[in-house]
């Protein structure tokens, strides 16, 4: 038996996905989540081997859970479904290690696909994500990042970016946010990461380039 786990936080989208996941022989739907953390939660007591999570939910977004979730439950797939396109959101999902990223716009039968991909331990991209963009998401650096760099922060690498942009070190954005120096550093290193950012003076080029400092 597959068993599947939806976090979506559309009523109608997770009915429709239930219906047709649900018409597979051997596949059942186990539980559903509207939010991340709710996702996070079932899903550490369901331990489904496939987890179907929404891209853009308030709150944690997709990328979130994926990120926190699989540590937890390393043997679990997690298939990002989304409506974003754009190299950003799919370079971070494969670097964090999900089985699939399938658009929204794509039918029932495509996720049918991505998931059967996942649980022959392969990994799935909408079609239009081609090989040659396939190849750069995994291989390249973050080099150009339009205004959606701010979705793929948490809200509190955004904050900790502004601060570290300002010239603040560890203990000050410590201080500042009511922190250990030691989270200051770990949230600092993980948006850098997301960036695509190796150095000091990148950040504070990138800080400039969108017009976080003067």
């Amino acid at each position: 038996m597959t068993t599947i786990v939806l976090v979506d936080d559309h009523p109608m989208v997770r009915g429709g996905l239930r219906a047709a996941l649900s018409a597979e022989v051997g596949w059942k739907v186990i539980g559903e989540a509207a939010d991340g953390m709710a996702g996070i939660a079932i899903a550490q007591e369901l331990r489904p081997a496939i987890l179907v999570v929404d891209m853009q939910m308030p709150g944690m977004n997709g990328l979130e859970v994926l990120r926190r979730v699989r540590p937890l439950l390393p043997d679990m797939h997690v298939i990002l479904f989304s409506m974003h396109s754009e190299d950003a959101y799919v370079r971070e999902a494969l670097a964090s290690g999900a089985a699939g990223y399938v658009l929204k716009e794509a039918d029932a039968a495509e996720l049918i696909h991505a998931i059967r991909v996942a649980l022959q331990g392969g990994r799935y991209l909408s079609p239009s994500l081609t090989e040659r963009t396939i190849n750069a998401y995994l291989h390249q650096p973050s080099a150009d990042l339009s205004v959606n760099w701010i979705e793929m922060l948490t809200a509190r690498e955004r904050q900790v970016l502004l601060l570290a942009a300002q010239g603040l070190g560890n203990n000050e954005i410590g201080d500042r946010l009511n922190i250990s120096p030691r989270t200051a550093e770990t949230h600092r290193a993980n948006l850098m990461r997301k960036l695509g950012l190796k150095t000091p003076s990148e950040l504070d080029r990138f800080a400039q380039e969108h017009g976080l400092i003067d």
